[in-house]
C-alpha cells in the first residue's frame, strides 16, 4: 500500500473516532465504526432504539477511490470536508461524491 493512501486511512479512522466519542453513549443506540481498510470504505453507523422507534443510519461514509478521498455520505452540521482539509488533506483530494457531476464541477473540491 502507497504512504498517501496510508495517510489517508489515518486521518479518516482518526476523524471518524473524534465523532465516536463526541456522540458519547446512549442507553439503547450504539454507534459503529466500520473500517474496511482492504476495499477503502470507511462510514460511521447507529443503530438502536428510541422507545419503539428504530434508530438506524449512516451518518458518515468515506470511501478512498484512486487516490482521492470520496465523500459518499455526511450527516454532520459542519462538513467533514472541511475537517478533512483541517486535517492535511487538500481540497484537490476531496470528493463530494454525495453531489452530482455538474454540481462537483461547481465546488473548489476535485470533480471525478
Amino acid at each position: 500500500m502507497d504512504n498517501l493512501v496510508k495517510n489517508y486511512q489515518e486521518v479518516i479512522e482518526k476523524l471518524l473516532k473524534e465523532y465516536e466519542v463526541f456522540l458519547g453513549e446512549e442507553e439503547n443506540v450504539q454507534i459503529q465504526l466500520i473500517f474496511d481498510q482492504e476495499n477503502h470504505h470507511y462510514l460511521l453507523a447507529e443503530a438502536g432504539w428510541n422507545g419503539i422507534e428504530r434508530i438506524y443510519g449512516t451518518l458518515i461514509h468515506l470511501d478512498i477511490i484512486d487516490d482521492k478521498i470520496w465523500i459518499q455520505h455526511d450527516g454532520t452540521e459542519s462538513g467533514v470536508a472541511y475537517e478533512l482539509m483541517e486535517m492535511g488533506i487538500s481540497q484537490e483530494n476531496i470528493v463530494l461524491g454525495f453531489k452530482s457531476l455538474e454540481r462537483r464541477k461547481i465546488t473548489d473540491f476535485a470533480v471525478c
